[in-house]
């Protein structure tokens, strides 16, 4: 074999290979990483309930955790976060404070209810009073974003589950900042519609880390092809 490399295309070649394979690696990394989480959550949804205590003290690690409140709902003071059901309807996720038996209060989204149920009298049934035992998911709720709109204070309608801020417009002071999405037990009257938990995690780092690797690939050949071109690359003398 002749070969005689030429300098340009060579350092470049070698300064963007290990980048390529690099990328590679680390997304088959990722991809490692992602599957150990999906699996965590999945055996998370399977356990059986916990207590508030038990949630409060794993933390980060209670997170998809079922867990069972005693305590009873605030109705009066529901907020409603919009969001999109089937076919882009528009509808409203009813998130509730719920007094704790042992003192404190948590945010609890109730499930969904459509537009024309976003007036607590048009569901009244469902305004379940006295106290109650629920079983619902730990959630931490995500931040707003940038382009998140401003919550429409006077009707309490809000576009993201900011704990927080809807704790604080009603004055009070939250026992943990998560939010506990209930499970699909029907509510008397059928609204709101729990049971609305989604893992929505994709992962698609197997096809990155190949995509990667392809292109290192593709610049190694095109690196050999040019340098056949140039009669820089004979496989015979």
């Amino acid at each position: 074999m002749h070969f005689r490399p030429l300098r340009g295309p060579t350092i470049a070649t070698a300064i963007m290979l290990p980048i390529l394979v690099g990328l590679g690696l680390w997304q088959l990394q990722r991809l490692h990483w992602k599957e150990g989480l999906l699996a965590e959550i999945a055996s998370h949804m399977k356990a059986p309930p916990i207590t508030f205590a038990a949630a409060r003290a794993l933390g980060s690690a209670a997170e998809y955790r079922h867990v069972a409140l005693e305590g009873h709902f605030e109705h009066a003071r529901e907020s409603y976060v919009f969001t999109t059901g089937e076919g882009g309807a528009p509808v409203y996720h009813v998130v509730t404070p719920f007094a704790l038996a042992q003192g404190g209060v948590l945010m609890v989204d109730r499930g969904f209810v459509l537009k024309d149920r976003l007036d607590p009298a048009r569901r009244s049934e469902g305004e379940v009073q006295g106290s109650r035992r629920i079983v619902g998911v730990w959630r931490t709720p995500d931040a707003p974003g940038p382009f998140t709109p401003k919550p429409d204070l006077a009707n309490r309608i809000w576009y993201a589950r900011d704990v927080e801020d809807m704790a604080r417009l009603q004055h009070l002071r939250l026992a943990a900042p998560v939010i506990v999405e209930t499970d699909s037990t029907p509510n008397p009257g059928g609204w709101p519609r729990g049971g609305q938990t989604v893992v929505d995690m994709p992962n698609n780092h197997l096809e990155y880390a190949l995509t990667w690797l392809a292109l290192g690939g593709v610049l190694v050949g095109v690196y050999l092809a040019y340098h056949v071109a140039q009669g820089r690359l004979r496989l015979r003398a």
